[in-house]
């Protein structure tokens, strides 16, 4: 992650020890890492087939457990994750009452210099903003060089973002413009 002296990272490490079921979906990314599919397989990602829903399980399973999205984990990545970093956010629009437009924005704009695949899973109605407007649960891959804040509307969720080389910048501005997409 490129330094941004405005941010502080209060993080610390899962111990999974605590919860063992938090190695299911780490077990679950490695493979995932392994068999990453190629655009003629996307649709197998989507919301509603068995490789999604036994992904939304696990991590729905760790949110009544109490460890999802307990701490944010930045730059820890390994040869087995192929060296993304996976960040996990919970984000719930319904907790920000009177936010402009019902929408609860994250804290920064950042940018994706490697790019980034994002798996979205809805506790309920819950909508992402990503880069061709707004989503359910699924999956996304904003491009190498977009920029946006977070966002989120109509519920929770749980976002994981899987960062090539755990690369994301926080220099990026509003008013840049977003790379030509061919």
């Amino acid at each position: 992650m490129e330094s941004n002296t405005n941010i502080v990272d209060k993080a610390s490490v899962l111990d999974a020890s605590q919860y063992p079921n938090a190695l299911k979906p780490i077990a679950w990314c490695c493979q995932f890492f392994q068999d990453l599919p190629g655009e003629q397989s996307e649709p197998q990602l989507w919301a509603g087939t068995p490789y999604y829903e036994d992904f939304a399980a696990l991590i729905r399973a760790g949110i009544a457990e109490g460890w999802v999205a307990q701490t944010e984990i930045d730059g820890r990545s390994s040869a087995a994750t192929r060296f993304f970093s996976i960040t996990t956010v919970y984000m719930d629009g319904n907790a920000s009452p009177g936010a402009e437009d019902d929408v609860l924005r994250g804290q920064y704009w950042h940018a994706h210099p490697y790019g980034e695949i994002t798996c979205v899973i809805t506790l309920d109605k819950a909508e992402l903003r990503g880069m061709h407007g707004w989503q359910g649960a699924g999956w996304t891959s904003p491009a190498a060089g977009t920029h946006h804040f977070p966002e989120t509307r109509g519920g929770a969720l749980v976002a994981l973002f899987f960062l090539p080389a755990g690369r994301i910048s926080y220099n990026a501005r509003p008013e840049m413009p977003q790379p030509v997409m061919t």
